[in-house]
């Protein structure tokens, strides 16, 4: 079969034969989009037998009755899905030759057992015939050491002919998939990355990819946006001759980094770009299957630094019919996620995937049991920690769960950790209690696919460019064994939603990229943490926001430095200090990153006048500029910290340090009662919520009915009044975990219903009118 793509800006023609047969020429667009309404997946992981992903055990053919009984024991505790993969070197041992015995084995039994299919695609673990045939698509690290694969991490794909047949074999798998009945679609690239699960240990501080072809592609991304040479060289402060000189910033210098973050807005752009190739490579051939793709760390744990090469989910999420996520809250050893964490992360999720009108997001893994790093090993998974993992993603609007995995893994420093099951195959009460949900899921497939979140009134700026302040000279340092970058610019992001928790606030992360006058319009509170640096459009539309009614809380050094690392010449920067009436008039760094700040005025709702705030890292003395700012908190030796004021019809809060990263890494009541004070000044109204204890509620609506979640974390019993408003009526109540009538009243435009949860325990709720 021949086929044409669009390869570094010209035609590559490649032909490639084997057993797939003919495959159509890749389309600019999908001719027909697969149906993501029809069905929710509740999966297990596995791909035959006792392999771990991505490796596949041999001669699958005669081992297909041993593995029906896997898929039967899998149907019978209730899931609806098998979750398989295919990696590229078993798949395409050689050139010429396609070998897609496990995968035939795995649809023929899902399509005689009636599951459906789910597949992983692996391209990591590549073919040897691949870097024999293209020597020169090794990637290449920043210090021009090209990498070996070994099981990983394959070739660079922005080589001409790797990227060429990378797209020729997920044409191949479709073209072989599409046959099945049983098959409903992909998850193409597990928890991207430039390169993925390798680390040369041997190359100090490694970066990639840095190979002539990702350069090559690197300076086509920058004519694109500088347009000439002359262009860049101003914006690097530069003197090239010609584009052939350009090369990706490699070091840390006193004067631009401009060029360092080009090269990593180029990467995040490279990524979401090959996901998209991918995408349409098989959307051309099945267009009616589901694609997906999910991350390993969202933005809100990852940094834009990382040396493996980071994707923005934003920009993901935009490929695909579904981007997720992983999620481990006990990956490994000292590895045990409390609930605000787990919140979080879920609800950043939900931020990206329902961003823009998408339709939701899958978790591509959840974890399954416990979790290994070689020696260490995580805290005990237990049936309770099932429960409410699962729940909550489906609390947040989660259009698919896949469980990781099946079976532990059979080998790798992961051997042992992750299964459901035990190696030997005895079923154990994790697997039971994932099964048992995903009967109540399938019982009620209409109910969740059509259920969407509640619409958020507080919003919070999720910024990348927070990392970049610095340039290189701004290293991010690694901590945790994932490699979380422990942060400020996390714990900013983390500390607001910890604070908001307990008051069940729907609150939507928006990236600052993706700003708009419409969608800053829902809102009526957004706050900014931790804003040093940020794009001069997005100072536009927030002033726009506050002008029209908006509030806006932001915190120390706003808009210091623009998208190309210029400093402002005031602070607040890029016009932001007329919006907040105040301006920079000190600043320092204080000693141990501590400090606090006394609140001095009644402004704030619930804050009392002497309450002290915990903050971190700056000491930023505010001076008022306009008649309606007034200081409303000051430090120890009474320098100004906070001031409050008005600009257009809207009204502001600027905070002269991080209050936000301090509510994180040293949790208060003050700072719970501080992000409270704020939904009452901005006018928030609360959907639901509980009185009496504290349960985690949450609901989403599904055409006229609403499903409301509830949670109890602690380890005792919880008695509570849960309240939903909801338009004045009759409502009746039905708990989808037991099949009970709950008494329901709605006439005062509130739901309200007595409930009592054990420890641990999760309440699901169908509310209807009547």
């Amino acid at each position: 079969m021949t086929r044409r793509e669009l390869i570094g800006g010209g035609l590559a023609t490649i032909v490639v034969t084997g057993v797939a047969g003919r495959i159509p020429a890749v389309q600019v667009a999908a001719q027909a989009r697969a149906d993501t309404t029809s069905f929710l997946p509740v999966a297990v992981w596995y791909g035959g037998g006792k392999a771990r992903a991505p490796m596949l055990e041999r001669q699958a053919r005669s081992k297909k009755e041993s593995w029906r009984k896997d898929i039967r024991q899998i149907k019978a505790l209730g899931f609806n899905t098998v979750r398989a993969w295919i990696d590229w070197a078993s798949g395409q041992p050689a050139e010429d030759r396609y070998d897609f015995e496990t995968l035939d084995v795995l649809l023929e039994l899902a399509e005689e057992e009636q599951l459906k299919l789910v597949l992983q695609v692996y391209m990591d673990s590549a073919p040897h015939w691949v870097g024999r045939k293209y020597p020169d698509g090794l990637f290449v690290s920043s210090n021009g050491q090209a990498i070996q694969p070994e099981s990983s991490p394959g070739y660079c794909r922005d080589h001409p002919g790797v990227r060429a047949a990378d797209l020729a074999f997920y044409a191949a798998v479709a073209e072989r998939t599409k046959k099945s009945p049983a098959f409903l679609g992909w998850d193409l690239w597990s928890e991207p990355h430039v390169i993925n699960w390798a680390n040369p240990t041997w190359i100090p501080n490694p970066e990639f990819c840095f190979c002539l072809h990702t350069i090559r592609r690197f300076r086509g991304w920058l004519q694109k946006k500088y347009g000439s040479i002359d262009k860049l060289n101003e914006g690097w402060y530069r003197r090239f001759a010609t584009w052939d000189e350009v090369q990706p910033s490699r070091m840390s210098t006193i004067l631009s980094y401009t060029d360092y973050i080009d090269w990593k807005s180029f990467i995040a752009d490279k990524l979401g770009e090959d996901l998209g190739e991918r995408y349409r490579a098989v959307k051309d051939v099945a267009p009616r299957t589901i694609v997906t793709s999910h991350a390993a760390g969202v933005g809100l744990f990852a940094s834009p630094h990382h040396w493996e090469g980071q994707a923005d989910d934003w920009t993901m999420a935009a490929k695909v019919d579904f981007y997720g996520t992983s999620f481990y809250p006990k990956h490994s050893a000292f590895v045990d996620r409390d609930v605000q964490w787990r919140g979080a992360l879920l609800d950043f999720t939900r931020s990206f995937a329902y961003d823009e009108g998408r339709a939701g997001f899958w978790v591509g893994e959840l974890q399954g049991g416990f979790g290994t790093i070689a020696l260490n090993v995580s805290p005990t998974v237990t049936p309770d920690d099932i429960r409410i993992w699962t729940w909550s993603a489906l609390a947040r609007g989660a259009k698919g769960i896949n469980y990781y995995a099946w079976y532990p893994m059979s080998s790798g420093y992961e051997s042992g950790g992750f299964g459901l099951n035990h190696l030997d195959g005895t079923v154990t009460d994790r697997a039971r209690l994932a099964g048992s949900i995903a009967q109540i899921v399938d019982r009620n497939q209409r109910l969740f696919l059509d259920a969407r979140p509640p619409r958020a009134e507080v919003a919070v700026i999720y910024n990348p460019l927070g990392h970049f302040v610095g340039g290189r000279q701004r290293a991010a340092a690694y901590g945790g064994p994932q490699g979380e970058v422990a942060g400020i610019e996390r714990d900013s992001l983390l500390g607001v939603h910890r604070a908001l928790f307990p008051r069940n606030v729907p609150l939507d992360f928006v990236h600052i990229a993706h700003l708009s006058n419409d969608k800053l319009r829902q809102y009526k509170l957004v706050i900014f943490p931790y804003p040093l640096m940020m794009p001069e459009s997005a100072a536009r539309l927030l002033a726009d926001y506050v002008r029209e009614g908006g509030a806006l809380v932001a915190e120390a050094r706003l808009g210091w430095n623009n998208e190309r690392g210029q400093a402002s010449d005031r602070i607040p920067g890029l016009g932001l200090w007329e919006v907040m009436g105040a301006r920079e008039s000190a600043i320092e760094t204080v000693p141990n990153g501590r400090t606090t700040m006394r609140w001095t005025s009644s402004d704030l709702p619930g804050l009392a006048s002497g309450t002290v705030l915990p903050a971190r890292w700056y000491k930023e003395t505010l001076e008022p500029l306009s008649s309606s700012a007034r200081i409303v908190a000051q430090f120890d030796d009474g320098a100004a910290t906070a001031v409050m004021g008005t600009f257009g019809k809207g009204r502001t809060l600027l905070l002269g340090s991080y209050v936000s990263a301090s509510a994180q890494s040293t949790p208060s009541p003050a700072a719970e009662g501080f992000f409270a004070g704020l939904l009452e000044w901005a006018g928030v109204t609360l959907p639901a919520g509980a009185t009496g204890s504290a349960l985690e509620v949450r609901h989403l609506d599904s055409g006229g009915d609403v499903l409301l979640f509830l949670f109890n974390h602690a380890k005792q019993p919880a008695r509570s009044e849960v309240w939903l408003r909801r338009p004045p009526r009759e409502y009746s109540a039905v708990d989808l975990l037991d099949g009970k009538t709950i008494r329901a009243g709605g006439a005062t435009g509130e739901v309200r219903l007595n409930v009592e949860l054990p420890p641990s325990a999760v309440r699901l709720l169908k509310i209807s009118p009547g």
